[in-house]
């Protein structure tokens, strides 16, 4: 298995980079490919993918990144290629504050991530971060969704707003705390 390349990127697409690596050039699968440049040399973080159906490598631009990969795919349900899309749309440090506040909310906003594989989640990585000791549980962010949906707010501002709070150790009273100090902000403007 391979666990980084250092080269020269030689080619940037849609969902891939090229890098050249001794007159060898490596295909890889990426998150963010827009943060990848032709000409840059760089260290790729690589985990390669390999099963019966499919062959080849996925890029990280860091360690972390590579660690937030692999707990993806530990996932029942998550797959890689699912998991480097939800990963275009998150850092790992925001993935894991998530995931340890419980907030279905936020993952639910990635790419490729419903309902199911947000609860699922949470269910099989929350004990298994660093720092587990939270009260966050998956049914909070619903029920300060239930209560802002009777204060009158619309679906899509809640969530949109539930989507950015991430407090693994807050109670409901303080999530829905700041939530509405979010809201009340989106409302003036």
């Amino acid at each position: 298995m391979y666990y980084s390349l250092t080269g020269t990127i030689v080619e940037v697409t849609d969902s891939q980079v090229a890098i050249e690596v001794n007159g060898i050039g490596f295909e890889l699968f990426v998150s963010r490919p827009a943060e990848w440049h032709v000409g840059q040399n760089t260290t790729i973080y690589t985990y390669e993918v390999y099963s019966q159906d499919d062959h080849y490598l996925v890029g990280f631009t860091n360690k972390l990144e590579k660690e937030a990969f692999g707990s993806l795919i530990q996932v029942k349900g998550i797959g890689p290629k699912t998991a480097i899309t939800a990963l275009s749309a998150t850092t790992p440090d925001e993935l894991f504050k998530a995931i340890q506040a419980s907030n279905t909310t936020y993952l639910k906003k990635l790419p490729g991530i419903g309902p199911k594989a947000a609860a699922q989640i949470i269910l099989d990585l929350k004990g298994h971060l660093a720092d587990t000791n939270t009260k966050g549980d998956p049914h909070q962010y619903d029920e300060v969704r239930a209560a802002l949906r009777s204060l009158g707010f619309k679906a899509k501002d809640i969530d949109d707003t539930l989507a950015k709070i991430n407090e693994p150790n807050a109670s409901n009273e303080e999530i829905l705390r700041l939530a509405l100090r979010q809201l009340g902000k989106a409302s003036r403007s």
